[in-house]
């Protein structure tokens, strides 16, 4: 396998993503370069290399492209395109795009097949017939529908905020949204359109009831109007009203209770999303399955506060010099979504539950972290707001060609596969080795960030010669590798060699 990384977000930080690139438009040699550079940013180099003719028509090319980008001259599009011709030239598993075998993609919602494990989370992303039947042209599986509910929902103005990386991307994105504002009936007949014009589509419709009645009388209506199954959403940051949203995942009580009154009332799949803003998720899960829940879904978003105005002191987003709490998503999330993943799929109690996983899912290799921590299903909503649906081609095409390079014939196969070496607390480790970091001089520019770090926030075991190379004391150090994270060079890493504590 290839995954060289020859190219990074930073090489093409000011590329805008445009919707109908210029610069596809612009080529010659009719490359669509937009979706190359898209591909790119997404962590899908090698599946972007294989796109590419055998024949380099870069070479002698005076760059239109360029010239055409919305920040004209600003992207080096025509050297980025040669470094891609670089990574096709590494050996691989897999000689063009066309020769990605995608059946590996197939999965299954509760013995429900599906094409792709990639649905749309219940949220805007997924709230009318338009955007739904535009997603599943663009290539999702299905969509978890906004949450339908009885009761009236009116939206603040605005309701969103992030915050944003170096590249002006979101890094983590706060809502105060509700759920659907549109009406029973108005959401049945969606799902009618959309079940007899996509009929191999799946439909996850989310609901959130007031009492055990509501909840059995949404799941079924959803059921008679073509849902493949149900998601209870038992975790709605923002329905703060007793009995609503995240109270309820709070319960286990609750959950088992509102879970068996949709069951009974259905004979679909019912699967119960769970809130993050708990000690731990087990005891909701494991009153979800006694309430006779077919799967889990984890996790919504996160109770937060993104900001505070320095000027107004108002938190954001302002709602009229107000603000409150909101859910918070994106990239920011992961690693406490994978950790409560990684808690639901070690659980035995709840061992044989569909486990559909989100929180901050972006790229492929963000898709295969969950997979491997034992998601069967996805979701995905903050990078379709920020990117919108197309990213859908980057995440099926890169996980397939990983899945093809590892020999993984199904997402089954590689499901959980994470979990055998993962522990829920840090006491199980190994404790009498070290693992020095290795240090490259020829990428080290003697910067002397890892001094710096290792002297004020490590155990001073590094030093800066007067040639500004940098020498390591193995006797202070500890192996934390604090100095390889920070490392802007990467002329530091793990040289992956375990020394017994006592040499």
């Amino acid at each position: 396998m290839a995954f060289q990384n020859l190219i990074s977000r930073s090489d093409m930080s000011a590329c805008l993503l445009c919707k109908d690139p210029p610069c596809s438009l612009a080529c010659e040699r009719k490359l669509d370069v937009g979706k190359l550079l898209r591909s790119v940013w997404f962590d899908n180099e090698e599946c972007a290399s294989l796109c590419l003719p055998e024949e380099n028509p870069c070479a002698s090319c005076g760059a239109p492209c360029q010239k055409a980008c919305a920040r004209a001259g600003s992207v080096q599009i025509k050297n980025l395109i040669q470094k891609l011709y670089q990574a096709k030239a590494l050996p691989h598993d897999i000689e063009s795009a066309q020769a990605i075998d995608f059946s590996c993609l197939k999965t299954d919602i509760c013995g429900i097949q599906i094409e792709n494990p990639f649905l749309l989370s219940s949220s805007v992303v997924a709230s009318n017939y338009d955007m739904c039947s535009r997603a599943f042209e663009a290539g999702w599986a299905g969509v978890c529908f906004k949450t339908i509910c009885n009761f009236p929902i009116h939206e603040c103005s605005p309701r969103y905020s992030a915050l944003k990386g170096g590249d002006n991307s979101f890094m983590g994105f706060k809502n105060i949204e509700q759920l659907s504002d549109h009406s029973v009936e108005e959401n049945m007949e969606v799902f009618r359109r959309l079940k007899e014009k996509y009929p191999k589509k799946f439909i996850l419709a989310s609901i959130m009831g007031q009492n055990e009645e509501e909840w059995g009388t949404l799941a079924k209506k959803c059921q008679d109007a073509g849902a493949d199954a149900i998601e209870l959403n038992f975790s709605c940051p923002n329905m703060a009203e007793e009995g609503l949203g995240s109270d309820i995942g709070q319960i286990p009580e609750l959950v088992e209770r509102f879970t068996a009154a949709a069951k009974k009332a259905c004979s679909i799949p019912v699967l119960a999303k769970l809130t993050p803003n708990v000690a731990n998720m087990s005891e909701a899960a494991e009153a979800a399955k006694r309430g006779g829940a077919d799967g889990l879904a984890a996790i919504n978003t996160i109770k937060s506060v993104t900001g505070v105005n320095l000027h107004t002191y108002v938190s954001e987003p302002s709602v009229h010099g107000k603000s409150a709490l909101g859910g918070y998503s994106g990239g920011a999330v992961k690693p406490i979504a994978l950790r409560f993943i990684a808690e639901l799929g070690l659980n035995k109690n709840v061992a044989g539950l569909h486990v559909s996983g989100m929180g901050g899912i972006e790229t492929w290799k963000d898709a295969a972290e969950f997979i491997l921590l034992g998601s069967r299903s996805l979701q995905v909503t903050t990078a379709v707001m920020e990117y919108g649906y197309r990213i859908v081609e980057d995440l099926k095409s890169g996980l397939a060609l990983y899945m093809n390079q590892k020999g993984f014939k199904s997402v089954l196969e590689m499901a959980g596969l994470g979990l055998d070496s993962f522990y829920m607390n840090t006491d199980a480790l190994e404790r009498d080795s070290i693992v020095y970091p290795k240090y490259n001089p020829k990428k080290c520019v003697g910067c002397g960030r890892c001094v710096i770090s290792c002297s004020d926030g490590g155990h001073q075991a590094l030093q800066l010669l007067p040639d500004r190379k940098i020498r390591l004391n193995p006797k202070k150090c500890v192996g934390c590798h604090l100095c390889v994270l920070v490392c802007p060079q990467k002329a530091l890493s793990s040289s992956g060699v375990r020394k017994p504590l006592a040499e």
